[in-house]
């Protein structure tokens, strides 16, 4: 029976679990390969996680959608879709959002922690041996460097040009834009609606409204992969 397909991305996005790439990916992929399906809803309530992670379920949207055009995918958001969650959401055809929900933190985070001074007063030591001074860098068992923070920040700085690259491809904003959006900050939906982070305030059933300008009959039933 001909239907829309409802893939559900829910929680921290890591390596293991129902918000995987592995998990995401193969219900995406069994969206799509199924020829009764007409088009595609992608609900996301995620605060982000893995950017590895998020970042391979970017690129097979983005290969699945190559090799179904015809299939139109969308993104619903309910509460948040943030750093990581925004990155998948933005690999689909349109973002449809509640004007409450909480859109954006576009950047990219590592944090560590100086445990050396606790250590002390414990009495412990701790004692590495590595190959050089900035393996395992940041580390809680050692007081970072400028070397080891410089380092950390070329990491963190590469991984942030990517993600902003990737905002002003895919919604379509001059770098600068994208840029300046990408501070780190969350938009309520209608502020990312108004900064173009988004396509449209709206439900499950405003996006059903676009999928049949598209074609997709209105009153298709849901498949929830």
């Amino acid at each position: 029976m001909k239907h829309t397909a409802l893939v559900e991305l829910s929680g921290v996005i890591q390596a293991r679990g129902d918000a995987s790439a592995d998990h995401i990916n193969t219900a995406l992929q069994a969206a799509f390969k199924d020829k009764n399906t007409q088009g595609v809803v992608l609900r996301i309530n995620s605060p982000g996680g893995s950017p590895v992670q998020a970042g391979i379920i970017y690129d097979e949207i983005r290969r699945l959608k190559a090799l179904y055009p015809a299939i139109p995918l969308y993104t619903v958001v309910e509460d948040i879709c943030a750093s990581g969650g925004y990155y998948v959401a933005a690999a689909t055809d349109r973002i449809y959002v509640d004007k409450g929900s909480i859109v954006g933190s576009i950047g990219v985070i590592m944090q560590s922690a100086d445990v050396t001074g606790l250590l002390d007063k414990l009495g412990i030591k701790p004692e590495t041996i590595k190959s050089a001074p900035l393996k395992a860098v940041p580390s809680p068992f050692e007081v970072l460097t400028p070397e080891g923070r410089a380092a950390t920040k070329v990491l963190v700085d590469d991984m942030f040009a990517m993600f902003v690259d990737m905002v002003a491809e895919r919604r379509n904003l001059e770098r600068a834009k994208a840029l300046e959006l990408a501070d780190g900050r969350i938009y309520t939906g209608r502020q990312a609606r108004a900064n173009g982070l988004i396509d449209a305030i709206g439900d499950e059933s405003d996006a059903r409204a676009w999928l049949v300008e598209r074609g997709v009959k209105e009153r298709l039933p849901v498949r929830d992969i």
